[in-house]
């Protein structure tokens, strides 16, 4: 096991590092005092001052924007599922992730922390863990995989010098994100939430800090390689999750409405139907009603590096729902995604 170097980081440039995941880890590299900068092709609102503004896929305007000799953490990417042209997966997170490695070579970086997806798995078997079988369903999972590949390639060019940490989450949730967690918590508020199918299904998540506080960890890596799958435990049903969300609003536990899987997987068919004749993008499609009752279990590594997450998995649920239901953040900054 490749043991941390013990010091900090005298640079870290987070490149996407004006999304969720970025502004959280940006927030723990402040607290611990380590210098950082963001590339991003759009402004941080948080850290406006340090943003430069930088598209991955203009390797010259990317090899400007490093600072020699930082850390480089890697969060940029074509994620949402909706991209077309689909060729944008690849100019992105393929394409440019070739440019962060050929502007980390020029610009003299040992050490690269990228962030994945357990998308490279496809609809993997219940708990799958780093040695999972590749095989990815979309362009999305196909090009991290790719992404992954390049980086290995960079790194194995200097093994001796160089440190290349790769992550795979699984879904990320937390305080100010908008993507398919808060959605559902977003429903089950509402009182208008229905369970689609017997709600026995297990989810593995994520919480924001504790992801942040991983690639945190991860920047201080000797040479070598490491790939770990990020997931906090214990995972829920949906049954558990629904409940437990009920109970946090100080509501009762018993989940009164169901529809059973058929019925709503018809549906989605017939959204799908009505979003290519109008053009639009409905709420609910078969892909969403089949992700909502699929199993999607991870195991992780990540322990074995002497990792341990700052905040509880039950800590975390109460604090988002708390966030985003119990008290009044108008005025904060909102992050969308999947």
């Amino acid at each position: 096991m490749t043991q941390p170097n013990k010091t900090k980081p005298t640079h870290v440039c987070v490149i996407g590092g004006s999304g969720f995941i970025g502004t959280r880890l940006c927030m723990r590299l402040e607290g611990a005092g380590i210098p950082f900068s963001i590339v991003d092709i759009r402004k941080s609102r948080r850290y406006a001052q340090v943003t430069r503004i930088t598209d991955v896929c203009d390797l010259v305007a990317l090899e400007n924007a490093i600072e020699p000799g930082c850390v480089i953490v890697h969060l940029a990417a074509e994620h949402r599922d909706d991209v077309r042209p689909l060729s944008r997966y690849r100019q992105v997170n393929s394409e440019g992730t070739l440019n962060v490695c050929a502007a980390a070579s020029k610009r003299h970086v040992d050490t690269i922390v990228f962030t994945s997806s357990v998308a490279v798995y496809g609809f993997a078997r219940l708990g799958t863990g780093e040695d999972g079988e590749i095989k990815p369903f979309n362009a999305y999972g196909q090009t991290k995989y790719e992404a992954e590949e390049l980086l290995r390639r960079w790194q194995a060019a200097e093994p001796q010098r160089r440190s290349l940490s790769i992550i795979r989450p699984t879904v990320v949730f937390g305080e100010q994100n908008r993507g398919n967690v808060y959605n559902l918590l977003r429903q089950i508020a509402s009182g208008r939430f229905l369970m689609v199918g017997k709600g026995i299904n297990r989810k593995s998540l994520a919480y924001v800090e504790n992801v942040a506080a991983f690639i945190e960890f991860l920047a201080t890596m000797g040479p070598g390689v490491r790939t770990s799958n990020y997931i906090d435990k214990p995972d829920f049903t949906m049954n558990e999750l629904v409940s437990s969300v009920l109970r946090l609003l100080g509501r009762n536990e018993r989940i009164r409405w169901r529809i059973p899987f058929i019925i709503a997987l018809w549906g989605g068919y017939l959204m799908d139907i009505y979003g290519r004749v109008l053009n639009k993008k409905p709420s609910v499609t078969s892909m969403r009603v089949r992700k909502f009752c699929a199993d999607s279990v991870y195991t992780t590594a990540s322990s074995d590096l002497g990792f341990l997450p700052p905040v509880a998995l039950t800590d975390a649920l109460e604090q988002t729902v708390k966030y985003e239901f119990l008290e009044r953040h108008a005025n904060d900054e909102v992050f969308y995604s999947e």
